[in-house]
């Protein structure tokens, strides 16, 4: 079903007052409205909400084990069979087809089609089990591997979708078909902001150089969908400036500008009032942030107070605007400042023929610095209150794609049965695996968790009640989790 535009929506709920003020064409109108008034019945002007920084009213639900949040969204989705997943039963059916008992009835990609035929694909790198609760993780992450104490491994996820725009829009906004507002811009529409001069909801992005497999980040990734638009990520560029026209021109002094913005606010109040069009108000409300952001974001992006110890925790390239490492860092110090969520995203994960070759590149652009994330928010006391997950859309198949014989060729396809996140801080349980996937990593069998689940459990940390946090729309009210999902209560400390 296709979304119809804001305008429509706005149409449909035009009031009375705006109903009597657009057809008002005559001196009977006018004696009405002159009636009404005599009357104590005429409607009083309406006000645009006192600040965008405001939640709603009644939340959080309940006590919330996390503020904030980070999302390391591994776009392309990451191989779990080559990185968390091991089975000893895939290396002992290596170059053996799969046997058609674990994808009967399944769909998958039209580029498997049918798999019959296909042949099990053994893991490219070693497994060990990890620190002292004896996680699995690949010889590919050496730095998420030393973490693994501190990390909850999710791995029995399982989705709806298939490719990938529409199970990254799943992921985020709960959701195939763009239009749905994402997490970010329920976090902030619910919860509110706790920044004056930088924006609740920020979003990066990077791919990794010489990649081959990169996928398209669209804007309904961080969209605000049906809510207003000034719920929507605010994009950082990763080159130059990272905010687009926030510098003044020549001869613009700050009491200039701050005038020029009142009269503009005042006349945008003026034009609200007659047509109660919810996106002036989120034009006003994006003048002053932009304002704000004149000061806040300079001293956001100076790193020269940054210990060198700290930088190179991150790794090489986090002085390189627009690299994985530099967004990361780039997260934390948004978090800081009282950002509500930061959605950091990383292309180059499609690995359909590169499982031996680019996957190497996605592991040492993203490991370090996903590593370094976790650890320097523990060791600043932010970890408690800071959720973060990192994680694809789906996983890889256990089965090859391409030639056997073929190795520098080898590849995996999109594989939604079962795959594998981590969760860290916000009082998820660390330290420990949960649910599981069968013995060729093929489908979640124990505990298994649905997008929806992850979603709920993500907004009860937050201190929301996922079945409560709704929006009306065309006549009927909607939430993230729509229209199902359970709580993980057992990763819960």
């Amino acid at each position: 079903m296709t979304l119809p535009s804001p305008d429509i929506e706005k149409a449909l709920r035009i009031n009375r007052r705006h109903f009597f003020g657009r057809q008002a064409k005559g001196l009977g109108t006018a004696a009405l409205a002159s009636l009404l008034d005599r009357q104590g019945l005429l409607a009083q002007q309406a006000q645009p909400p006192a600040g965008t920084g405001m939640g709603l009213e009644g939340l959080p639900h309940h006590p919330a084990k996390a503020k904030r949040m980070i999302y390391l969204c591994q776009n392309g989705a990451p191989t779990h069979v080559d990185l968390f997943d091991y089975k000893p039963e895939i290396v002992a059916q290596h170059g053996k087809p799969v046997p058609e008992d674990y994808f009967k009835g399944k769909r998958f990609s039209t580029m498997t089609g049918d798999p019959t035929g296909k042949v099990m694909l053994q893991p490219v790198e070693p497994f060990k089990q990890r620190g002292q609760s004896g996680a699995w993780v690949s010889n590919f992450l050496p730095y998420t591997a030393a973490i693994a104490d501190d990390l909850c491994f999710v791995k029995s996820m399982h989705t709806d979708a298939v490719n990938h725009a529409p199970a990254i829009s799943f992921f985020v906004s709960g959701a195939q078909i763009p239009g749905r507002p994402t997490l970010g811009a329920w976090m902030t529409y619910g919860l509110g902001v706790e920044s004056d001069n930088l924006p609740g909801f920020v979003v990066m992005t990077s791919v990794s150089k010489g990649t081959t497999c990169g996928q398209i980040f669209y804007d309904f990734y961080w969209g605000s969908g049906f809510l207003p638009s000034r719920f929507q990520g605010v994009q950082f560029r990763g080159g130059g400036t990272p905010v687009l026209y926030l510098d003044d021109p020549a001869g613009m002094t700050r009491g200039l500008k701050r005038g020029l913005l009142d009269d503009i606010a005042q006349v945008n109040r003026l034009k609200w009032q007659q047509s109660g069009d919810p996106e002036i108000e989120t034009r006003i409300a994006q003048y002053e942030m932009a304002y704000r952001m004149q000061t806040g974001v300079p001293e956001l992006t100076d790193f020269s107070n940054e210990p060198k110890h700290v930088l190179d925790m991150y790794g090489p390239q986090v002085r390189e605007q627009g690299t994985f490492a530099y967004n990361c860092l780039m997260a934390r110090r948004l978090i800081e400042r009282g950002t509500r969520y930061v959605q950091v995203m990383h292309a180059g994960w499609d690995q359909h023929n590169s499982v031996t070759t680019e996957l190497y590149t996605q592991c040492k652009d993203t490991d370090q610095p996903s590593a370094a994330l976790v650890q320097d928010l523990k060791q600043r006391g932010l970890l408690d209150d800071t959720l973060v997950l990192w994680g694809g859309e789906f996983g890889r198949t256990p089965f090859l794609q391409g030639d056997i014989n073929n190795r520098p060729k080898w590849g995996r396809d999109h594989h939604p049965y079962a795959f594998t996140v981590w969760m860290a801080g916000g009082g998820i349980q660390p330290g420990i695996s949960y649910g599981a996937s069968d013995e060729l990593a093929m489908n979640a069998v124990e505990k298994p968790v649905h997008i929806h689940d992850l979603q709920a459990t993500i907004l009860h940390q937050l201190g929301i009640d996922h079945e409560r946090l709704t929006y009306k729309f065309q006549g009927r009210y909607y939430r993230l989790t729509d229209v199902h999902g359970q709580v993980v209560r057992d990763i819960l400390s």
